[in-house]
């Protein structure tokens, strides 16, 4: 239930969905009195949603910095979320996405020595069984075998569906295998925090590897900041899915 009623609620968190609602009221609405505040409260709404300035420096403020290693630094193992992947329905052939840092930071993290095991965590995020039957993980390892990673040294599972299950699951294979240091995390740097979180709810401590950064610190030409840009929706809906997913966790006591 609550894996549904979070897909519900992504629907809602939506600054252009919400867009939308005023002008298709502002365009069936009879009063002329709401009509008008309608219509400017979709202007405004517009300007600032779409400012490109606004949401870059609200992510660039989320996202976890950059992780900064020790000499001789080594970890266990290395859990990397998945989020990365697609599949098409007709072939059942699997791809990567814009989200495919994940993957090469992790292979690099192994190929480095930084990491001992690969624990990949994830199965399929969608409500639609049809979708359901392509297995993140499953994938995911079969293409880190495929770049040369020994299928011993990774552990993966493909039931999970959100990060809260991400960690229960993990947690189940690290005491499988009697790790119980530090582990490193790695997933996207604006998913860092609510994941950290949730993992070290669930047990395990972690110490977090973020990458795939949606946002970088760099400043903002005159043109970025006055230009509405569709762009800017895209990453408000990102930035509200881990702000307002974050805060029902803790409500929750998932994190």
């Amino acid at each position: 239930m609550f894996f549904f009623l979070s897909k519900v609620l992504s629907i809602f968190i939506s600054p252009f969905n919400w867009l939308l609602i005023f002008i298709l009221l502002a365009v069936i609405i009879k009063n002329a009195k709401w009509k008008k505040r309608l219509v400017i409260t979709s202007v405004i709404w517009f300007l600032f949603f779409s400012n490109h300035y606004i949401i870059h420096k609200l992510i660039v403020s989320w996202q976890a910095p950059v992780k900064e290693f020790t000499a001789g630094e080594q970890y266990q193992a290395g859990i990397v979320l998945t989020g990365f992947t697609g599949f098409e329905m007709n072939s059942g052939r699997g791809y990567f996405t814009s989200a495919s840092d994940r993957f090469i930071q992790t292979v690099k993290l192994y190929q480095q020595k930084r990491i001992k095991k690969i624990i990949i965590s994830g199965g399929s995020g969608s409500i639609d069984k049809d979708r359901q039957r392509f297995k993140e993980a499953d994938f995911v390892k079969e293409e880190m075998i495929a770049n040369g990673i020994p299928e011993a040294d990774i552990l993966a599972e493909n039931q999970s569906r959100n990060t809260y299950e991400n960690a229960v699951e993990t947690k189940k294979i690290l005491d499988s295998v009697q790790i119980k240091s530090s582990c490193l995390l790695i997933t996207s740097a604006l998913h860092m925090k609510r994941s950290v979180k949730v993992f070290e709810k669930a047990g395990t401590n972690v110490v977090a590897y973020p990458c795939n950064y949606n946002a970088l610190n760099n400043p903002q030409h005159f043109g970025e900041s006055v230009i509405p840009t569709y762009e800017a929706f895209d990453m408000w809906d990102k930035y509200l899915k881990e702000a307002v997913g974050l805060l029902i966790y803790r409500l929750t006591g998932r994190a």
